[in-house]
Parts: structure tokens; C-alpha cells; sequence
């Protein structure tokens, strides 16, 4: 059975902080595939700034082109209603000793906000991520209580991350900046022919 790490998000767009990020944890964790899943509709976050599901789906295509552990997935596309990750785990259907979620540190504190966080942990493995510069620490009080509460220790993955945002993406290509060296040159190509994230009448 291969081993899979899902890393999901709105990926508004995707960039070199997402992809470092899953090659550095495709190498520590020896997994054989890292599978992205562009959520369709976050259940945390506003939609007024999210672009249309299919192209973020189709950036994300353009920049795991060629890496041979990376793959995307369409499975939150398929069903309506808000992306729940418990329901992408669910139809994945692999066993837990195979399947890991990466998450951020930050993520991880709020895993309780989440839908069935307990049933999550149950169905796979979780990869906290620590943020660039964050002092997470696995015996918190903050960390001992999310463990508490889903009973299962999480495995902390101290991975390469980058200082880039989406959101700062996305403002940049509102005030018409450069976004290149963050991302892609095939994701800035694309961003720039179905005119994402410009801002109104521009």
C-alpha cells in the first residue's frame, strides 16, 4: 500500500511555499505520493476572494507537473455542500497506518473547530507542520488539549516552509505587482490569461 499524505487547502493560489513544503514532507515521512486537494468550498475561510474551483484545481495541476510523487484530487468537487476533510478521508478509504494529513501548526490548534475531529485523527495520521519561526511545542498545554480531545499523538514534521502568503499573492496581482519567483511561472502564466484576482473593471 502506497504511503499518501493529503494536503488539502483553497491553494488561492498554490506557490512555492505549498510545494516545498510537501517535497521536504514527502522525503521525511518516506511517502511514496503526496496528494493535493483543492477544497471547493472551505468551510473557515470567505469565498469573496476565492477564485472559481476549477481553476484553482487546474494551478494546481500546472505546478505538480512532473514530480513523481505529486498528484491532485477532484474528490471535494464532487460533492456539495462545504469541503470537510473527515469526508475526504472517509472516501479515501486507505488505513490509518498509510495515511497521513499535513497541517500547520496553527491548524492544528484549531483542529477542534473542525467537523469530527476525533473521527480525522482516527482515519489518519497527523503531520503538524511547525510555521517559519513558530515555537510549537508538543507539550503545551494548548497541544495537550487538542491531543486529549482526539486521542492520538501527532507527529511534528520539522519541514522547509517559505514566507509567502496566498493573500499577498492575491494583492499583489490587485495592485498589478510582480508575482514571479513566488510560484510557478506556468501558475503566473495562468493567472495572468483568465485575469484571477484583478481588481473590479480592471
Amino acid at each position: 500500500m502506497a504511503r499518501t499524505a493529503v494536503l488539502g487547502g483553497s491553494f488561492n493560489p498554490i506557490h512555492y511555499g505549498h510545494l516545498l513544503l510537501a517535497d521536504d514532507v514527502a522525503e521525511l515521512l518516506g511517502l511514496d505520493r503526496v496528494l493535493f486537494v483543492p477544497a471547493a468550498r472551505p468551510p473557515h475561510k470567505p469565498t469573496a476572494d476565492l477564485a472559481p474551483a476549477p481553476d484553482r484545481y487546474a494551478m494546481v495541476e500546472l505546478a505538480i507537473a512532473g514530480h513523481p510523487k505529486f498528484a491532485v484530487s477532484d474528490l471535494e468537487f464532487q460533492r456539495p455542500g462545504p469541503s470537510y476533510t473527515v469526508d475526504t478521508l472517509e472516501a479515501l478509504g486507505l488505513p490509518r497506518e498509510d495515511l497521513f494529513l499535513i497541517v500547520g501548526s496553527e491548524t492544528f490548534l484549531d483542529l477542534l473547530a473542525w467537523r469530527s475531529p476525533r473521527r480525522v485523527a482516527q482515519l489518519a495520521q497527523l503531520a503538524v507542520v511547525p510555521r517559519l519561526g513558530s515555537a510549537f511545542d508538543p507539550e503545551s498545554a494548548a497541544v495537550r488539549k487538542v491531543v486529549h480531545e482526539i486521542g492520538h499523538e501527532p507527529l511534528v514534521v520539522r519541514a522547509s516552509s517559505l514566507p509567502i502568503s496566498a493573500s499577498d499573492l492575491r494583492r499583489r496581482v490587485r495592485e498589478g505587482r510582480s508575482i514571479a519567483y513566488r510560484l510557478p511561472e506556468a501558475v503566473d502564466a495562468y493567472i495572468r490569461a483568465h485575469r484571477l484576482y484583478r481588481a473590479e473593471g480592471s
